[in-house]
């Protein structure tokens, strides 16, 4: 493991070296700082280190931190790295200015701390922040924030931040043990995440502290594992902005990936933040890295929760508020949500096996913007979802329905079943009250910048009733060849409508059943293989459907996470 951790980062050195760095504006350094960092380890070394100490382009902003910024939370996580792992690099003058900064930024906690006037401390930011240090609250700028605070204040002997800060911290990673990250699975914000815990694990001097930036790395990047597929990141995630939908295409995929590889492909477009575990010491456990191979025995079903986004506010941690069923075939895996998707999360995500490109995806949404297919919803979706089979229903008027799916893809036509040919999965979709339309040739184009190899099959509601589709996935292993598996869902397979008028939806697949009864407020009634499923008593993090903790487990609250995968064990609290 550790040699292809090696060759790979060698690659992302090569890939990124001699790149324009940017600059120092704003918040630039997000990617100006890891860009340099990473030039430097292509031997740029001179060049590297003349901008890492460049005068700030907002220095008279700084003047209260000696110039030095220490506002963004993305400039923080690339200030930690540049002063703990690059410092014996830099000028010795500009070291000493950096640290007498950190003394006078955490002499008492910078997030308390204001400007005159309470003026906004860009003049053209959309945040409100007029504290010293930025205030945002998503889960990955407040890491950032802490982390650089901690590391900070520790290494200027401020104690009492330093300790308010082990607190925070110390706190938030306790969360993710008991009810999960409010900002979950996220294709885009989950590589954030795992760059900035890496700053804490590697240069924390507390054991302490670094036995928890230890356990917080090890749930993100076991998180990821489920989520992460050859190269490829699929399954329902919050803070979908619908452009992962692609391998290695997904921000989170370029972290994961340095670890985890098993892609045909070689990551094109690497991540200069991959910078941070390039130069650290930290690697997921063996277990993790199994789970993320898919080293268990399949086919699986994992029936987990997720937390409302701002859990830290009273009752925010009572109850989960995504209930997720993760499906593992032998060439695919398929995530859903039982309230689909909407807002800022995708809640119907799959990914099929393709030899040459890693994965293809396909994904299903009601609305109508293609470029926005992760999230898109018209509102009132209900997903029912039992192991290869999914009723997914909605009761607006002529909804319409956009499904992503690669040109490779063969499409037939059956009996009112349209079957989709992928290299070695197959999909039978049968409509309910749905017209399907065809390829969309203009919803298509919109997103050919983006998934020049896929396209956008549309169809419509047809009106008065509940409208959707009832799906079953196919494969060698477990319904013969193509041929056979039309076959037997034309012959075995049937879809119940006859309780139509109450929202009841009843699909036998050629193997198992499900059923669904349409609920406009709240989740849907859910029967999977003839049994009741109350999600609402459902609250395990992860949990095996069949009630095994392999290869994952994590209760409600509980504190401990457990992963069993490829011969390897974690218990990680």
């Amino acid at each position: 493991m550790e040699a292809e951790f090696q060759l790979r980062s060698k690659e992302v050195i090569k890939k990124l070296a001699g790149s324009n760095y940017g600059n120092t504006a704003f918040e630039s350094e997000k990617r100006s700082y890891p860009k340099a960092m990473i030039d430097f380890l292509a031997g740029n070394q001179q060049k590297a280190i003349s901008f890492l100490q460049s005068k700030d382009a907002d220095a008279k902003s700084h003047a209260h931190t000696l110039g030095i910024d220490f506002y963004s939370g993305f400039t923080l996580k690339g200030q930690v790295r540049k002063y703990f792992y690059f410092g014996k690099y830099l000028d010795p003058a500009y070291r000493q200015r950096m640290k007498q900064a950190m003394q006078i930024w955490t002499e008492v906690d910078p997030l308390t701390r204001r400007f005159p006037n309470r003026q906004q401390f860009w003049a053209k930011s959309t945040d409100n922040c007029d504290s010293w240090v930025d205030c945002r609250n998503t889960d990955n700028l407040k890491a950032m924030r802490e982390v650089a605070v901690y590391l900070f204040a520790e290494e200027t002997g401020n104690e009492a931040t330093r300790k308010l800060y082990k607190e925070r911290i110390t706190r938030n990673v306790r969360t993710l043990y008991n009810i999960g990250q409010g900002e979950w699975d996220s294709e885009n914000y989950l590589g954030h995440a795992v760059t900035t815990y890496v700053n804490l694990y590697d240069f924390a001097k507390d054991p302490e502290v670094k036995s928890v930036a230890k356990s917080a790395l090890d749930w993100f990047f076991t998180s990821g594992a489920l989520k992460y597929w050859r190269g490829g990141f699929g399954g329902p995630s919050k803070r979908d902005y619908s452009q992962g939908n692609c391998v290695w295409c997904s921000l989170a995929t370029h972290e994961l990936g340095l670890y985890f590889g098993d892609s045909p492909l070689a990551d094109p477009k690497p991540s200069p933040d991959s910078v941070h575990l390039i130069t650290s010491s930290y690697r997921p456990p063996s277990a993790v890295v199994a789970l993320a191979r898919k080293q268990f025995q399949k086919p699986l079903e994992l029936l987990n929760s997720k937390p409302t986004y701002e859990n830290w506010k009273p009752g925010g941690d009572a109850a989960p508020e995504f209930y997720e069923t993760l499906y593992f075939g032998n060439t695919f895996q398929l995530g859903t949500l039982a309230q689909g998707s909407g807002g800022d999360w995708n809640g119907f995500k799959m990914m099929a096996y393709n030899s040459q490109r890693g994965v293809d995806y396909f994904i299903a949404a009601t609305g109508t913007n293609p470029t926005q297919i992760s999230s898109a919803s018209v509102g009132g979706d209900n997903v029912a979802h039992y192991r290869n089979l999914v009723i997914w229903l909605n009761n607006k008027p002529k909804v319409p329905f956009q499904f992503f799916l690669p040109k490779s893809a063969k499409l037939e036509t059956n009996k009112g079943v349209t079957f989709i040919h992928y290299e070695k999965t197959w999909l039978a979709l049968t409509p309910i009250n749905l017209k399907i339309e065809g390829i969309n040739t203009a919803a298509s184009e919109k997103i050919r910048d983006k998934y020049p190899n896929d396209q956008i099959l549309t169809a419509v509601g047809n009106g008065g009733t509940e409208s959707g589709f009832a799906l079953e996935i196919g494969e060698n292993k477990t319904h013969g060849d193509w041929n056979q598996f039309q076959q037997s869902v034309l012959q075995k397979s049937r879809l119940n409508l006859s309780q139509m008028n109450d929202g009841v939806v009843e699909y036998q697949g050629v193997s198992g059943k499900v059923k669904l009864q349409y609920q406009s407020q709240g989740l849907p009634k859910v029967w999977r293989n003839g049994l009741f499923h109350d999600w609402r008593n459902h609250y395990a993090v992860y949990q095996n459907a069949q009630g095994s903790k392999t290869p994952i487990y994590q209760g409600w609250k509980q504190g401990q996470l457990e992963v069993t995968a490829g011969g390897y064990k974690l218990r990680s609290y």
